[in-house]
């Protein structure tokens, strides 16, 4: 009895290991990867100088699902990018999509993932202004694919205008309007990731407004951090900071240090809320190297870099002038048990710190009456309100703007008695 109490419960167990996996996720703009110009050229910015390091980079992270901006428009560096740095060391696991350029860019973007894990269902180009936004339709390779079940992964990978004129704003701006106009026709209510070089220098950008804030509710992105503001030059934001790695440019790459967050990865609601089998890992979003002690300098000057070895720090330094963005996904058809009770609402506060206003998003089991509680560090309630919503995904607004700066929690309460804490802080 006891053998087969042992057979049984190893089987269990290996299902449910099976039936939740996470999956990590890295965006990175390879700066003209095998692409020759005037001023990235072979003296500069050769394969041979950058394909070590990049090899370092992936090997230290490890992802699954790895996208690209500014990657040579010729197929066979896409291919070379595959067989030299990913498909290594008697791995054959990885695969790419396929090559696509409708707006006859030199630098396009590119995917690849681990076949183990991923397939690659269709792939379609949602604009081409300017330069291509490439979708890419990814399912889950899982145990119970055979009849039918699995969970899909949309990646949207943007490289926009980059420039800092009214111009180049607009033209990001047309760009994100194309995107979302084609995504909310095939994907409004999938595990979208839209992510990429956005060249963004203001939250207030209309066009990162666009993809907060999409007049299709269904079709809003979420930061997964939190952090929207004044990022350009602001050494506040110094801890997400993704270009430049230089502190001074080498004719190919960009100098000034880091001081500008030009890389995301932003999410839907179904992946921050998990309502489709895939859900963003809490705090696992984080800018590759950044340890926040960077501001205007490199990524492997001194101080010492806190968060990587120095290794990687040089190999960051060495590859591109943006460093990679990643998270991670739980890609988890049994919810856990132990998340589902301390965080019944998988909830959020954003903008996190918060200037004027406080938006709360957060997913309700069940229909009834919920009841937010703004409150102090001395637990004092300074604000209450209670509202009635139905059982689904939703958003809450909360005034913040004659608050003391400091922090601050609010606390959410459902009609069953479920409870659930956020940390707030007001800039």
């Amino acid at each position: 009895m006891k053998r087969y109490f042992l057979i049984f419960t190893l089987v269990f167990l290996g299902s449910r290991i099976f039936s939740q996996d996470t999956l990590t996720v890295m965006h990175y703009n390879l700066l003209y990867y095998g692409e020759v110009t005037g001023f990235c050229n072979n003296s500069n910015n050769s394969l041979e100088m950058k394909d070590p390091h990049l090899r370092t980079i992936l090997n230290y992270v490890k992802p699954d699902i790895f996208t690209v901006n500014e990657i040579s428009r010729n197929e066979a560096i896409h291919q070379h990018l595959l067989d030299n740095n990913l498909n290594i060391n008697f791995a054959n696991y990885y695969k790419r999509a396929a090559s696509s350029n409708t707006a006859n860019s030199n630098i396009v973007n590119m995917l690849y993932y681990d076949s183990r894990k991923l397939r690659l269902k269709k792939q379609y180009t949602a604009q081409n202004y300017v330069r291509d936004v490439d979708v890419y339709e990814l399912y889950y390779n899982s145990n119970d694919l055979a009849q039918g079940d699995t969970a899909f992964i949309v990646c949207v990978v943007a490289h926009l205008k980059a420039g800092n004129t009214s111009g180049d704003a607009n033209a990001r701006k047309i760009m994100a309007e194309n995107t979302l106009r084609f995504l909310e026709t095939r994907f409004s209510t999938e595990n979208v990731l839209f992510m990429g070089d956005f060249n963004y220098y203001t939250a207030t950008e209309p066009g990162f407004q666009i993809m907060l804030n999409y007049t299709n509710a269904n079709m809003r992105f979420l930061d997964p951090i939190g952090q929207s503001g004044n990022w350009n030059n602001n050494a506040f934001y110094a801890g997400i900071h993704t270009q430049s790695t230089q502190s001074s440019s080498t004719g190919c790459k960009a100098g000034g240090g880091m001081d500008d967050r030009f890389d995301f990865i932003l999410i839907s609601d179904e992946v921050r809320f998990g309502t489709n089998n895939v859900r963003y890992v809490q705090e696992s979003y984080n800018a590759v190297g950044q340890d926040g002690l960077r501001f205007n300098g490199s990524i492997n000057g001194p101080p010492q870099n806190m968060a990587v070895s120095q290794q990687i720090a040089d190999a960051l330094f060495n590859m591109s002038d943006h460093l990679p963005v990643a998270l991670k996904l739980r890609v988890d058809k049994l919810l856990d048990v132990n998340e589902n009770t301390s965080r019944p609402f998988l909830a959020e506060v954003l903008p996190n710190p918060a200037a004027d206003f406080a938006r709360i998003n957060f997913h309700l089991p069940s229909a009834g009456n919920v009841v937010f509680e703004l409150i102090d560090l001395s637990g004092r309630v300074i604000q209450q309100s209670e509202d009635f919503f139905g059982i689904g995904k939703h958003q809450q607004n909360m005034a913040v703007d004659g608050l003391i700066p400091g922090f601050y929690f609010i606390r959410i309460t459902d009609q069953n008695n479920r409870i659930e804490t956020l940390k707030m802080l007001k800039k």
